[in-house]
């Protein structure tokens, strides 16, 4: 039998929903909790909608979920990302957390970086929405998503004024 190569994904953003990454990537395995400590989350995007992306920000963190995911489940997702044109990869460091959030280690993952030139953007609410209910199912500080959202939303706001 031949073994299955694998990696680990870090998800921050919409594939924190256990029912859309089970549906994208049905070999996937959820690993557990974690952090990336300094990076700030973000949305930005293009004229189809705006979507979550971390970019480096001393003090800052983002909740994340850490995956196993094979091959075949990374190729599903360079495509639902637009891998390498709306989305990069980078392999950063992750520190692990347990139930209550509290520290338990550190690993490395890949995660999907929207390119930096890319504009911030107010997401669309079925979009933040997704991103609540997973805050809310693994025990994130909101705080961190409805900061990024009004971010963004007050940059709109004075960009159009």
């Amino acid at each position: 039998m031949r073994k299955m190569k694998t990696k680990m994904y870090i998800a921050y953003g919409s594939n924190m929903d256990l029912e859309q990454m089970q549906r994208r990537c049905p070999e996937a395995e959820l690993l557990g909790m974690g952090r990336l400590e300094n990076w700030r989350l973000m949305f930005k995007g293009s004229k189809t909608g705006a979507y979550a992306t971390i970019e480096r920000e001393k003090g800052q963190s983002v909740p994340i979920l850490l995956w196993r995911i094979t091959e075949t489940d990374e190729e599903r997702l360079d495509r639902y990302e637009g891998f390498p044109n709306f989305y990069y990869k980078r392999t950063i460091q992750v520190v692990k957390t347990d139930a209550d959030g509290k520290p338990c280690g550190t690993t490395r993952g890949m995660a999907y970086i929207m390119h930096e030139k890319r504009k911030l953007g107010v997401p669309s609410m079925e979009y933040f929405d997704i991103l609540y209910r997973a805050y809310c199912r693994f025990g994130f500080d909101r705080k961190i998503l409805e900061e990024a959202y009004g971010y963004t939303w007050e940059w709109g706001r004075k960009t159009k004024s």
